[in-house]
This record gives structure tokens, C-alpha cells and sequence, in this order.
């Protein structure tokens, strides 16, 4: 069970922030390993935010052992609801300088707003001045972070729309969206061709995809509404996020159930394969363009399970 942030003692407050601040040293470091053949300037900034990390780390472990002593609690980010959920795309070689700046841009600014949450649930003075300099140099390592798009993208990669808002956009939309379309399209595939193979009657078909389909909806949106406040990550609202992910989730459902609006059962299932196979390939498009998947290796992912869902509903049906 995770704990809610207003539930966490100062105590543990800053046990959170000590074993944060030795994560992303590590990660950063790891960074900086990654990308030092190709990249040696990119990699020495990294290795000069690892070292800044291990301060921020060294200067909470001494407020720590002032107020509290010297046992820290074993209490994580993962252990508190909000924190974002990290892909380890550390571990992978090689690894991309644009990969790598977005990484430490999300980090950095969930950083900056643990510290700022933080301090303004601590009473003691001299543990919330620490904590609102820790906030105001976080934010310096995200602006640094963003410099690495002058240096090191391409002009193309330049002029994309402000990196800001395309973080935020990526966050608060794309994420969830795509979850909910890809849940959508894939899920309701099995019920919606099973019932017709079953019946071989495009208004049965119809009626099973759509409630599939919509109640595919309403279970992705509550619980991507519920998975994450958003209070500590920047993910927005979970209204907003459970509602694009559930509307999503039933638009991908819906779009293969509406062609068996055709009165001809062979004509709707030939059109619905057909729509079927565009959905997938929307799908592969924007985890490449938004998600850093390689095209091929996102498409292979999402057509092969599209039609192990679908030979499933297809067997199932026929039998």
C-alpha cells in the first residue's frame, strides 16, 4: 500500500530526498558512462550533475543526523504515491543524447517539486531554507539540461514547438492517450470477432463491440485517474488524464465495432480488418514520434499482438 504524501513525517520527508538524491546521482552517472565516447561534453555535464547530486545528498544526511540521528528510515520514492514511474532507460546502449536530456529534464523537475511540497510541510526553519535552495538548484539543472538541445540536436529536432510544453503535452496527453488506444484497439479485439464469427450477424457483432469497447473506457480511465495525483510528477490532473486515457480507450474500440453498421456480414468484417490494421499502425507512429520507440521494433510489437488478440476472437468465434 503507498503512502500519500500529506501522510509522510518530516522524518521521512527527508529520507525520501536523501535516497532520491543517490538514485539520480547513480542514474546520471550511468549517464554520463553511456555517452562519453560520442558525446564526451554532454557526458562531462552529466558526471558534474552526479557530483552536485552526491552534495545535495551529503548536506541532507547532515540536517538528518541533526534533528533525527543517525538511523534513516528505508523509505523510497516507489514507495509514495505520485512519484512518476521511471522507464530504465539508463540501461540501454547506446543510448541517445536526446533520450538522456529528456530523462534528466523530468527528473530534475520532479525534483525541484518534491522540494518545493517538502518544505512547505516542514516546520522547522532551518530544513525548509535547505529544502527551497535544493528546489531553486534543481531548477538550474533542469534549464541546464534543456541547453543540451542547442548543442547537440539537429536542426530538425529544433524546431520542434517549445520543449516545455511538448514535456508537458507528452505527460499530460500523449502517455495516457496512447495507453487508452492501444488498450482500446487491442482489448475489445477478441469479443468483437468472436461474436462474429459466432453469429455471423453484423448487429450482434456491433452491439458486443460497443459495449466492449465502452466499458474498456471506463475501466482504463479510473484506473489511470487513480494511479497518480500528479501532485509530485507534473502529469496534470487525473481527471484529465483518466478522461483522455478512457475516451482513447473507447474511441480505439469503436473504430473497428462501427463497421459492422453494414448490413453484410463478410463487407463489415473485411472493412473492420481493414480499419483494424490503420489503428495499429497509428499506434506504431506515435510511440515512435512520442515514446523514442524505433519504428520497426514498435510496429512488430503492436501488429503482433493485434493479431494474436484477434486470432484468439477469430478461434473462439469459429468453434
Amino acid at each position: 500500500m503507498l503512502k500519500k504524501f500529506k501522510d509522510l513525517t518530516e522524518k521521512e520527508i527527508l529520507a525520501i530526498a536523501i535516497g532520491a538524491e543517490e538514485d539520480d546521482g547513480r542514474i546520471y552517472g550511468d549517464f554520463a558512462d553511456a555517452l562519453r565516447e560520442e558525446y564526451p561534453s554532454t557526458a562531462q555535464m552529466f558526471e558534474e550533475m552526479r557530483q552536485e547530486e552526491t552534495v545535495h545528498r551529503d548536506r541532507l544526511i547532515a540536517m538528518f543526523r541533526k534533528r533525527f540521528g543517525e538511523h534513516i528510515p528505508l523509505i523510497r520514492r516507489e514507495n509514495v504515491k505520485g512519484f512518476l514511474e521511471r522507464r530504465p532507460v539508463w540501461l540501454i546502449r547506446p543510448l541517445g543524447v536526446k533520450v538522456a536530456r529528456k530523462q534528466a529534464e523530468l527528473m530534475e523537475m520532479e525534483a525541484q517539486r518534491y522540494y518545493h511540497k517538502a518544505a512547505s510541510r516542514t516546520s522547522d526553519a532551518s530544513t525548509r531554507e535547505l529544502l527551497n535552495q535544493l528546489a531553486d538548484e534543481e531548477r538550474k539543472h533542469t534549464q541546464t539540461a534543456g541547453e543540451l538541445e542547442e548543442k547537440h540536436l539537429t536542426a530538425n529536432a529544433k524546431a520542434q514547438e517549445d520543449e516545455s510544453h511538448r514535456k508537458l503535452f507528452l505527460l499530460q496527453v500523449v502517455q495516457p492517450g496512447l495507453a487508452g488506444l492501444m488498450d482500446g484497439s487491442v482489448s475489445t479485439l477478441a469479443p468483437l470477432f468472436a461474436a462474429a464469427f459466432a453469429t455471423k450477424h453484423s448487429s450482434d457483432a456491433f452491439l458486443v463491440g460497443l459495449a466492449a469497447s465502452i466499458g474498456a473506457g471506463i475501466s482504463m480511465a479510473f484506473s489511470e485517474g487513480l494511479s497518480d495525483d500528479g501532485s509530485l510528477t507534473g502529469r496534470g490532473s487525473p481527471w484529465l488524464r483518466g478522461g483522455v486515457t478512457g475516451l482513447m480507450t473507447t474511441a480505439g474500440g469503436i473504430g473497428h465495432t462501427l463497421p459492422f453498421l453494414i448490413s453484410s456480414f463478410h463487407v463489415a468484417t473485411l472493412v473492420a480488418v481493414i480499419v483494424v490494421a490503420v489503428e495499429l499502425g497509428v499506434i506504431s507512429y506515435v510511440r515512435h514520434k512520442y515514446m523514442d520507440t524505433p519504428f520497426l521494433q514498435a510496429t512488430f510489437q503492436v501488429v503482433v499482438g493485434g493479431v494474436l488478440v484477434f486470432l484468439t476472437g477469430w478461434l473462439i468465434g469459429s468453434s
